[in-house]
């Protein structure tokens, strides 16, 4: 079956790497960029592949809006969206805030908003949670906390608003399937085996994995909630058929009934 691509961010590094991933399986993508000036960048990921590619450049710092999300969603027509943006600590708090949060969240709400929608994978990490992972020790609690209100705090901010956003989100709209990639520290290692679900508080993640992962938690239609992802030792597509057949969804522990109200 083909489907229709809006890849958010797609400039980004694990973006180009999952851009002709989603092309060699005659899939459509339209890669939103910031700056005409990464275009032959992207154009040149579509090289001698099967699926159809274009390119859409527009400032997420511009997008105040449902509506304005809602645009783009409509121009382009997708059936699922990734998101993979981030202003990456550039500009300070007020574009963190803008892009992390509130564009991830019109985004979100909008792509919700539109039936033909089915999947929303947000690429978020691992310490992106108010509330104590249930498996995880009171020092691993501890450390994540130190680092969400020290050296991350706004990106923490911004980025749990965001993923609590597409939880309300996915829980109000049964066939709205989100997906919430949860990496831990980014690596350019080659793309190898992970661990999945309940992982421990802290680790590396390769950036070609949370590329494949993406693709399999699109391919798996069920896939769904937050999955944590570590480098480890379970084969991806298998992992994520296994987080499906488990029920894994790693937002357990956070505050469901306050979240539900978020929309």
């Amino acid at each position: 079956m083909s489907h229709r691509v809006l890849l958010i961010g797609g400039h980004g590094k694990i973006s180009q790497l999952v851009t002709p991933m989603l092309l060699s399986r005659s899939w459509a993508v339209t890669s939103l960029i910031r700056d005409t000036a990464q275009e032959s960048t992207i154009l040149k990921l579509g090289a001698d592949q099967p699926g159809k590619l274009d390119v859409l450049v527009r400032s997420l710092e511009e997008v105040k809006s449902e509506d304005e999300a809602k645009d783009v969603i409509d121009q382009v027509k997708p059936d699922w969206v990734i998101w993979s943006a981030g202003a990456g600590g550039k500009g300070g708090p007020s574009r963190t805030f803008a892009i992390d949060r509130d564009a991830a969240s019109h985004f979100i709400r909008a792509s919700a908003a539109t039936p033909a929608v089915k999947k929303f994978i947000m690429i978020s990490y691992l310490g992106s949670r108010r509330n104590k992972a249930p498996w995880w020790s009171d020092d691993e609690w501890a450390n994540t906390q130190k680092t969400n209100q020290g050296a991350l705090k706004n990106y923490f901010e911004a980025k749990v608003t965001a993923d609590e956003v597409l939880t309300a989100c996915a829980l109000k709209r049964d066939d709205f399937k989100a997906v919430d990639l949860r990496p831990g520290m980014l690596t350019d290692q080659p793309a190898g085996k992970v661990q999945m679900g309940k992982t421990k508080a802290g680790g590396d993640s390769s950036r070609a994995s949370v590329a494949e992962a993406i693709v399999a938690c699109l391919e798996n239609e069920a896939a769904k909630g937050w999955l944590d992802i570590l480098d480890g030792e379970e084969d991806i597509k298998e992992v994520v058929e296994r987080c499906v057949r488990e029920g894994v969804d790693c937002v357990e522990g956070e505050d469901l009934e306050r979240i539900k109200r978020l929309v």
